[in-house]
């Protein structure tokens, strides 16, 4: 039972967003302040983008980052935790797949990072997971919480904009208010954001989704600068030449959980996807390092 809420340790992990809301009105308060910040566009220049599936840590000291970020969230969680006492600070843009790995795996690395400073606490804050017809949003957002539950270090909820605090009715449907979001490293302060450039090795990074493969990637060596994607295997799709052969909307509807809402580029980096799964460019066992200094 280490899930806390203003320093109160919850017995129990909560089912869903409504509930935490109605529990910890706070949270609504934090959520609504989050929105009021204008949505900042994010350059290249000391960023560290975080795609779908994958997760990153530094510390307030990394020369080669400032912001580490991810966007084109709609039913996926953006999670961002923090050390208060050494500001080392994970994020990771998680959809369901192997969440309670990825969050044993976080605060190991922040742990790691933190010996040295004996004050402070684990701070977390949420941003993603809109409310969607088929609740797509809230298993991921319970999972997480069951995650954090169980594990044996004590971590402080203080931002959750989340569930019905996300979203906003447009002709009958229900759409994202926030499809990104930002971290300051060195100050940890959280921001609606969207990011244009979405670092290196994006195909790659992006098909890996369809392959599969299901961990949630630490892609991120802060000791070293290093961005490291992979190891990891995979086999080409089968009829990939029939999907890209498919109109727009028939791949949107066929492979998005939320086709109405998506955003504007989101068929182009599907079909990114399917022709890298299928494409001898890669072989099947795929590592790729870049550092951020190179890149960028």
């Amino acid at each position: 039972m280490v899930l806390l809420v203003r320093g109160v340790v919850q017995d129990e992990p909560p089912p869903d967003t409504r509930t935490l809301y109605l529990n910890h009105p706070v949270l609504r308060d934090s959520a609504s302040q989050l929105l009021t910040i204008s949505t900042k566009v994010v350059g290249p220049i000391g960023l560290l983008y975080v795609c779908q599936r994958e997760m990153a840590v530094t510390v307030p000291h990394d020369k080669n980052v400032s912001i580490i970020g991810s966007d084109d969230v709609t039913t996926c969680i953006i999670l961002v935790l923090r050390h208060t006492g050494s500001g080392a600070v994970g994020f990771a843009h998680l959809d369901g797949s192997c969440t309670e790995e990825c969050v044993v795996n976080m605060v190991h690395r922040i742990q790691e990072l933190s010996m040295g400073f004996p004050d402070g606490r684990l701070e977390m804050s949420l941003i993603g997971g809109f409310t969607h017809v088929l609740r797509y949003g809230e298993q991921v957002f319970y999972s997480l919480m069951v995650a954090v539950h169980k594990h044996q270090t004590e971590i402080e909820l203080v931002l959750a904009c989340v569930g019905e605090l996300n979203t906003i009715m447009r002709n009958n449907v229900h759409w994202p208010l926030l499809y990104g979001a930002g971290v300051m490293v060195k100050s940890g302060e959280v921001f609606p954001a969207n990011f244009p450039d979405k670092g290196p090795e994006q195909p790659l990074r992006l098909a890996r989704l369809f392959t599969g493969l299901q961990p949630v990637l630490d892609v991120y060596d802060c000791s070293l600068g290093l961005l490291r994607i992979g190891p990891f295997n995979y086999e080409p799709m089968r009829s990939v030449d029939l999907w890209l052969q498919q109109s727009d909307e028939f791949i949107l509807q066929a492979l998005s959980t939320t086709p109405d809402v998506e955003p504007p580029h989101t068929v182009m980096a599907v079909r990114i996807k399917l022709h890298v799964n299928n494409c001898i460019l890669y072989p099947p066992y795929s590592e790729v390092q870049s550092s951020i200094v190179d890149v960028y």
